[in-house]
Formats: structure tokens, sequence, C-alpha cells
């Protein structure tokens, strides 16, 4: 299962480089990819089988034979990708390489009892601006748990939701295949292809916020567990006898350092009136008030320590930290830095830690790639939606008889 998810990422990132790059030769993608010219055969193979690709003109010749160019297959199709919140959407939708091609983020009230009928409103006017000639699917990133990306059956305390069937209601809706995952696991997948995990194996995604998650890349491949729920480090026991969690524990960590946490830390101690929120606390501590800064100073304590348990349990090449509250993060790192490396063994005390600015594109992105990847589906994550979405691809492209035959490494 794991090679095939392996090379499940291995023929998007083919597709992320060629839309980054333009038309390249085999070679260059398995010396730019850093791949076996075995695999890199066998992939572009599969990506020209499924007209994902085609072959264009040859190359200059620099003494031996021309190599043949490889390009994207226009028009493939698109998918569009959903990140839900709270208190907001943002919708995107991405070419076959996963660029994105235009984006919107809207209002949003989760909480609302007509929360589905207000999101497929939304939904069906952003839809009513493509331009494609064929929308494969829709990928939806949500926060909390969902049974399967092919069911979409959400969980989410976090919004309130209770086994809320947003899958089979989209697809219902727009007559489309339609993906639901966790949307820390969607953002890894988009981290892994076009952001700061590309090029590594193993890679911890960390968000930090609302709430607090993680996206755990091991070789290659998201990590999803039984459940589909693996990485919800903010669930972490933390403090003993602590705060209450949406979960209904108590002291896990997004109780003591999500963004309700320290809005209520804030005004325990006076910062904060009862009417002020985390962007008050934020501009504050960024003015120069040190009381502010200990509030973060604090978290950032207690994340340190926690991730560091994380890092050295999975063992990754790099951690990623993200989300809404990375806009104060240098207020954070006061207390993270110190905490984490002193809990680390040895061995990983020299982990990098790299902050990428938080882009809820970034986000819809990741779902958009939950449809992009379904045509390289060897885990079978994707169910009858990816068969769906294979079909609709079919139905857009038509490679020439025997053109996959003629793939070579040269």
């Amino acid at each position: 299962m794991q090679d095939s998810g392996r090379a499940d990422m291995t023929r998007s990132a083919v597709l992320s480089f060629i839309g980054g790059h333009g038309p390249v030769s085999r070679a260059d993608l398995a010396r730019s990819l850093d791949v076996s010219p075995a695999l890199m055969t066998q992939t572009t193979k599969e990506l020209l089988r499924q007209g994902l690709i085609t072959e264009m003109a040859l190359s200059p010749s620099r003494g031996g034979r021309p190599a043949r160019l490889l390009g994207l297959a226009v028009d493939a199709g698109t998918a569009v990708g959903v990140k839900v919140v709270v208190d907001h959407i943002t919708a995107v939708e991405c070419g076959i390489d996963g660029t994105v091609l235009r984006a919107a983020t809207e209002p949003f009230d989760a909480a609302s009892p007509a929360a589905l009928d207000a999101l497929v409103a939304l939904l069906r006017t952003f839809m009513a601006g493509s331009s494609s000639r064929r929308i494969l699917g829709m990928g939806v990133a949500t926060p909390g748990n969902v049974d399967a990306q092919s069911v979409g059956t959400v969980e989410s305390t976090q919004m309130g939701w209770s086994g809320v069937p947003l899958g089979a209601r989209l697809r219902a809706e727009f007559d489309l295949p339609v993906l639901v995952d966790n949307n820390v696991n969607a953002l890894a997948i988009a981290e892994t292809l076009y952001g700061q995990a590309k090029g590594h194996e193993n890679a911890l995604v960390v968000t930090i916020g609302t709430g607090i998650g993680a996206g755990i890349i091991a070789d290659g491949v998201v990590l999803r567990g039984h459940a589909g729920i693996a990485g919800e480090i903010g669930h972490l026991p933390t403090v003993e006898g602590g705060p209450l969690c949406q979960c209904g524990a108590r002291g896990c960590l997004e109780a003591v350092i999500g963004q309700q946490a320290l809005v209520g830390e804030a005004r325990q101690r006076g910062i904060l009136t009862s009417g002020e929120a985390i962007g008050v606390l934020g501009d504050r501590a960024d003015s120069g008030d040190q009381r502010a800064q200990e509030v973060y100073e604090q978290a950032g304590h207690l994340l340190g320590r926690a991730l560091a348990g994380v890092v050295n349990l999975l063992d990754p090449e790099v951690v990623i930290v993200s989300g809404e509250g990375v806009e104060s993060w240098r207020h954070w790192m006061f207390g993270f830095e110190p905490a984490f490396r002193a809990c680390l063994i040895p061995a990983k005390r020299g982990v990098p830690v790299t902050v990428e600015a938080w882009a809820d594109d970034r986000w819809a992105q990741g779902a958009a790639c939950l449809v992009l990847g379904t045509p390289f589906d060897g885990q079978g994550l994707s169910g009858e939606q990816g068969e769906w979405v294979r079909q609709r691809l079919a139905e857009t492209t038509s490679p020439p008889p025997g053109e996959a035959d003629k793939a070579d490494l040269r």
C-alpha cells in the first residue's frame, strides 16, 4: 500500500513540475524529482495512457539523440477545492497540475441550521464562474473527522457538526464526484506537492490557530490512520485537570493554546476586555505589551514540548508550521524554540522548523488535490468517487493509439 501511495505522489509531482516549469524531457524530470529512470518511464507511460500529459516537440540535441519533451494535456479538465471552516469558506479552481486558476472567499456560518443550504448556494455561484470544458470533481476540506473520502460524513466539534452528510449532499446538488477529508490532511498534500515539504519523504505539517492539528507525511504518503484522524495532536493530554476541551476531555493541548484558550487567558490577566478577540492580543504583543507577549511565549513553550514528543516518535525530516496563528509566530517562538530543542532526543535536535505564511488558498488547493490525485489512487481511498473522476477524465482525453507504448527514457 505504501509503495502504491508513493507512486501516486510521484505522478502528482510530475504534473506539478511540468505545470510549473513547462515542457520537459523524461530524463530531466527524473533528475529534478530524484527518482530512478525506470520509475519515471513507468510513471510517464501511465500519465500518457491517462491523457494527462502529451508528447511534444523534440528538444535540441547536445550531441546525442534528441529527447522528446512532455507537456500537460491542458484540456484534461479542472478540479474545484473548497476549505470549509466555522465562519467562512474558500473555494479554488485548479488546473490539472494543481495551479490555482481562480479563488474566492465568502462568509459562512457553520452553526446555522441552514448551513448546508448556504454552502450549496455559495458553491453554485462559484461554479457558475468556471470556463472549464470539464470540471472533474470537487474536493472539500473540513476540520474534524471524516469517515472516508468517498463518503464524506463529517464529525466536527469545532463546527458543531455531528454526522453531517456533506459529501452526499454536494454530490446530489452538483452531479459531480465529491471527495472530503480533514483540512490538515488536505494541507499536507498541498505542502508535499507545492510547499515546504516538497522533496521530503517524511514531514510533519503542524497548524496553529482556532485548533491545533498535524498532517503526517510518512514515506511520501499522507498518513490517515484507521478512521482518518491521525495527526490530532490538539488532543494530546497536556495539563492535568486543565480546561475543558471541545472533545470532552480536560487539559488537551488545543484547550490550553488554541485561539479561544489564548483569548481566555488574556482576559483573565486583564489584557483583553470581554469584547476583544485574538487580533487585538496580537496587536498588543506587536506593540510591545509584555503581558501579551508572555501569553504567546507560554503557549509556544507548551507547543514546543508537545511537538518534541511527536518528532521523537515519528522522525520527520522537517517540521512545517502553518495556520492563522503563524501571524504571531515571532511571539510564540521565544517559548517554542528552547522547549522544543531541549525535549528532542540528540539525533533529532537539528531538525529544521519552517514557518509558512497562512493562506486559505493553499488549504483549498489541497482539497482540489483530493480530486487530482484520483487517477493514481493505488490505495483505494477515493472509492467509487475516484472511479467517477476517472470516467469524467476519460471523456475529455483520448491519447493516440499506442502513444503510451512509445514512451521511453530519452
